[in-house]
């Protein structure tokens, strides 16, 4: 290893006195950082796979292409393809989340850090790889979002493999169960039915209409809720990956609420609300009651939080309370990974665990997070 030159000749001049402690100084030096190769050392952070959930194969397969050398943008639909394929927990990819129509669409965003591009989808029918659409549409377009039957078009004519029925035998039953309770609870509210199942007007509309019309809306009345029968959380695989290079991207997929009114699109094709990247800092990821979240764009905040100095940590927390002071009944979580590695949670209304596996680690490890 070469010495710097003005090093060289303090080390020279010091051999002149061997007892001095300036040479005893530059000796150590000198061994030390003949033994370390380099002035200093830095820990390897990456390649870094962060994921909400507990969903290890996706973290495992998006983890497996960045370790052998595939960028953040790859890797991160790697991870979410994976998902999608194992239809994890019945809320990502095909045969789950029924609208109310007892269809299931898709959702997906992925985000290139390091250029700020963006490609997503929303409401897409017919087509299973929401993520690889995603990427399809960041890749091949001007555009940031292509939604519905037209974003299924888009997807198949890039190659993609459809028209696919998107429903399961599991889907099916869940929406059959559904209606023969009245399709209640829905997402609706300010309405009157006129039966059981809709079509749904204002009240303004029909406050006025007969005794029978009435005497229907009151047999729908009910006290179940989404909250009460598990039915609304719909968990969303957002994922961060960092790659050897230190570039940094993030992707989401999900097939939505359950039972959600046709045409709806969550936060997972939102960026900024489900998911943010930007190289200069980091990354955030972002699950759970979408329609409230994306109206704080909470990950965007996590980023611009950190950018101004705050640990992931506190920038999580910070997000999630913005959201918490004006809606106390929510359920939600953000992780914040900065550029760095360096990653943590936070929730509200619910426990929150989250996947990593970073260069440390054996496998894919847990964290748990409490509102």
């Amino acid at each position: 290893m070469a010495m710097p030159t003005t090093t060289r000749a303090l080390f020279r001049n010091s051999l002149r006195s061997e007892s001095t402690p300036l040479f005893k100084f530059m000796l150590f030096f000198f061994l030390l950082s003949v033994v370390l190769g380099h002035e200093t050392v830095e820990v390897e952070h990456y390649p870094l796979v962060v994921s909400t959930w507990p969903f290890v194969e996706a973290v495992r397969a998006a983890w497996k292409a960045a370790d052998g050398g595939s960028t953040a943008v790859d890797s991160v639909v790697e991870g979410c393809s994976a998902c999608e394929e194992l239809r994890c927990d019945g809320t990502v990819g095909p045969g789950g989340s029924p609208d109310e129509n007892g269809e299931t669409t898709i959702d997906a965003l992925v985000m290139d850090g390091v250029t700020m591009e963006v490609g997503a989808v929303g409401a897409m029918r017919y087509v299973k790889d929401g993520i690889k659409a995603a990427r399809l549409v960041m890749q091949h377009t001007e555009h940031t979002l292509l939604v519905g039957e037209k974003a299924s078009a888009f997807a198949i004519s890039m190659g993609l493999p459809g028209p696919t029925n998107l429903s399961s035998s599991e889907s099916i039953e869940k929406w059959a169960t559904w209606k023969a309770n009245k399709c209640q609870p829905n997402f609706w509210k300010n309405v009157l039915p006129e039966n059981s199942c809709g079509p749904y007007r204002p009240k303004s509309y029909l406050e006025h209409t007969n005794e029978k019309c009435m005497k229907t809306f009151g047999m729908q009345t009910t006290d179940l809720s989404f909250r009460d029968l598990g039915l609304w959380i719909h968990d969303t695989i957002s994922m961060a990956v960092i790659d050897r290079m230190g570039r940094i991207a993030v992707g989401t997929s999900t097939n939505g609420a359950t039972f959600k009114i046709p045409g709806r699109v969550g936060d997972g094709p939102i960026v900024g609300s489900s998911a943010y990247a930007n190289q200069e800092v980091g990354a955030c990821c972002a699950t759970g009651d979408g329609d409230i979240m994306m109206r704080f764009l909470p990950c965007y905040q996590v980023v611009e939080s950190m950018r101004l100095g705050m640990e992931p940590k506190l920038a999580a927390k910070d997000a999630i309370a913005r959201i918490a002071r004006k809606f106390p009944d929510f359920m939600g979580a953000v992780v914040a990974v900065n550029k760095k590695g360096k990653h943590a949670g936070a929730c509200h209304g619910w426990t929150f665990q989250y996947s990593v596996r970073s260069p440390g680690m054996k496998d894919v490890e847990i964290f748990t997070v409490l509102p």
